[in-house]
């Protein structure tokens, strides 16, 4: 007796079918998986054995053979558990084979016959509807297989015996609906903030044009509070990068109760994380903190107490909007377009530059804490500012602007950039525009090239940092509502260039 079932393996957000073979045979009784199964395959036979006998299926006394195939493709998961169930029942007759033939399969089992959420459903959801095939997964991961396709069948069973009742005509499981995550009550407001308006005009740039910022300044200046409240003024996600980060938190097994989000996701590691942990990796290449925050925010609070190589390795993502991770037996690639916040006190003690303060390590503190970021990562942030400390008559000073303001004229500035990049794949806001589209598509007069000639010639702009200062500038022309980029635009995003 010999049966097929069809589930996947992850590389990185693609689903790769995994065919389940599952052969019933005269023989010394044994229950054998084989096909390169991690540690969690292989203890999937003793699951597998308890969940059936708990649904009154017995194993029979014969040699019981699952190959995983191709066989040179590393699995690893619980979710291989019910595939190779199903595949028993169909091998024994207790489910028709037909009835999971068409499937993509996958899901936990409890020892009690209950079938368990995992990990990866909405990309096997995906995948399974481009391979013109349904899917069978645990009910908790239903909502989030159904944003893959309106008319795909999706099977959602709670436990193994409503699925067998299921094919045997004795109930019906019903289609899951997609969910989405409610808004959260309110978001951090911008007018929360006492003074710092130069600031908060920053904030407004980076958010209108997804450029990287800086924040430099003393202690309790507001930096940290300042840029907690950048997803407020951000839009909401497009239907490409919506799916493209809810599949990435779903690999991660970090979709709460199946939902999607629209609303750009902001992730704020602690400055002790490691090298895999920002960037991905793990024997399992799972994706790190700027893969789940595709589309969103990265803050990185107290920039230089990370270490060195660990900012390091932002670089290359940062330009290529993307993290590939590599290891001996296969290499993963994970969508990572996300917009870089830091914020840095400019010494070790904080206070480097203040209105009567002497620094107690001497002149060279400042240079010191400063050298511990690299030139090339700085070189890729497109905005810095220096955020000075807030005066008691600010604190007593009304609220400023609101968010809901500041975020309309985002909503427009973002519109204008859409539509001169609508032709360009993979180019949605300013930050986005390659050095090949800026001559093109920026549109800038002749007086504010000349005044950026000047100062490039002067401060020794690298290539990177001419084109990044052009985009700011090209923000903040969106953002007035002019066609072409003028003098006054471009001296402004000078301003905002960090000069050492």
């Amino acid at each position: 007796m010999l049966s097929r079932v069809t589930t996947i393996a992850f590389r990185g957000i693609e689903a790769v079918p995994v065919a389940v073979e599952v052969q019933v045979a005269a023989g010394a009784v044994a229950f054998t998986i084989v096909g390169l199964g991690d540690k969690a395959v292989t203890e999937s036979r003793e699951r597998v054995r308890a969940a059936l006998s708990a649904i009154g299926l017995a194993l029979p006394p014969r040699r019981i053979t699952v190959n995983l195939a191709p066989a040179d493709l590393p699995k690893a998961g619980s979710h291989y558990d019910l595939p190779i169930a199903l595949g028993l029942m169909a091998a024994l007759g207790a489910i028709p084979a037909e009835a999971v033939e068409t499937c993509i399969v996958l899901g936990e089992l409890g020892l009690d016959g209950r079938v368990v959420g995992v990990s990866g459903v909405l990309p096997a959801a995906v995948g399974a509807n481009i391979m013109g095939m349904g899917l069978i997964c645990p009910a908790d991961n239903g909502p989030q297989a159904a944003w893959a396709s309106a008319d795909m069948e999706i099977l959602a069973p709670r436990s193994l015996a409503a699925l067998a009742n299921h094919f045997a005509g004795k109930q019906i499981l019903s289609r899951p609906d997609p969910k989405i995550s409610l808004p959260p009550g309110r978001l951090r407001d911008l007018s929360d903030v006492k003074g710092q308006e130069s600031a908060k005009r920053v904030l407004e740039i980076a958010a209108a044009g997804g450029h990287n910022l800086l924040l430099t300044g003393p202690p309790g200046s507001g930096k940290s509070m300042l840029a907690e409240r950048l997803p407020s003024i951000l839009p909401q996600l497009d239907p490409e990068t919506l799916l493209e980060s809810a599949m990435i938190r779903s690999v991660a097994g970090q979709l709460s109760d199946g939902r999607l989000s629209t609303f750009a996701p902001y992730r704020a590691p602690h400055h002790s994380a490691s090298m895999a942990a920002l960037v991905g990796g793990g024997p399992r290449a799972r994706p790190g903190e700027i893969s789940l925050c595709h589309g969103g925010i990265l803050f990185l609070d107290e920039l230089p107490e990370f270490a060195p190589q660990v900012l390091d390795a932002l670089r290359e993502p940062l330009e290529t909007r993307s993290a590939t991770i590599a290891r001996a037996q296969h290499r993963v690639t994970y969508p990572s377009r996300f917009q870089l916040v830091a914020a840095m006190n400019p010494c070790r003690c904080g206070l480097a530059g203040e209105p009567g303060h002497s620094c107690k390590r001497g002149k060279s503190c400042e240079a010191d804490y400063q050298a511990r970021l690299s030139g090339p990562l700085l070189d890729r942030i497109d905005l810095s500012f220096r955020v000075g400390a807030v005066s008691p008559a600010d604190l007593h000073a009304p609220s400023g602007e609101a968010s809901e303001m500041v975020a309309s004229r985002v909503a427009e500035a973002r519109e204008r950039q859409h539509d001169r990049f609508r032709d360009y794949a993979g180019v949605k806001t300013n930050a986005d525009c390659g050095p090949e589209l800026i001559e093109t598509t920026l549109g800038t007069e002749p007086e504010a090239i000349g005044l950026l000639d000047q100062v490039a010639c002067e401060r020794r702009f690298s290539a990177r940092a001419y084109h990044k200062v052009l985009k700011v500038a090209r923000t903040i022309a969106d953002l007035a509502a002019n066609e072409s980029i003028q003098r006054q635009h471009v001296a402004e995003a000078l301003a905002y260039h960090r000069t050492s």
